[in-house]
């Protein structure tokens, strides 16, 4: 007896691909409209009296002039800082739960792979070992 996949209705396969878009759109939108993305800046005192004061090289400084800015009007975008803070305890969850996983895919799809084999090979027989 050959393995018959089920058969699901087109209908099945549209709401199917619009569940898994929509998780999709609130896994991605979550964390923004929580307020969890993002660590948040910190804004430094700069001179910007020159680039160089502001930390910018001769390429820098060459860059900022291309796209038309001053000393004075790139201060500001120099001066935020983004703070990156590693929660370590999430970070720790995040793999425990992707790892657990991974787990538990792998003995689900070992229980399926030995089905499939034994409905096209038979059953597993024991090997004596002398």
């Amino acid at each position: 007896m050959a393995y018959e996949p089920p058969k699901q209705s087109t209908a099945g396969q549209i709401f199917d691909a619009l569940l898994m878009m929509a998780l999709v759109i609130v896994t991605l939108y979550a964390p923004l409209l929580l307020k969890l993305a993002g660590g948040g800046t910190t804004t430094q005192e700069l001179d910007a009296s020159s680039w160089r004061t502001l930390g910018q090289n001769a390429v820098m400084s060459q860059q900022w002039e291309k796209l038309g800015f001053t000393p004075a009007t790139a201060a500001p975008i120099i001066a935020v800082r983004f703070d990156y803070v590693i929660n370590w305890g999430t970070l720790a969850l995040s793999f425990a739960v992707i790892i657990a996983y991974f787990v538990v895919l792998i003995k689900i799809s070992d229980r399926q792979y030995k089905d499939v084999i034994a409905e096209h090979f038979g059953p597993a027989q024991k090997i004596n070992k002398v």
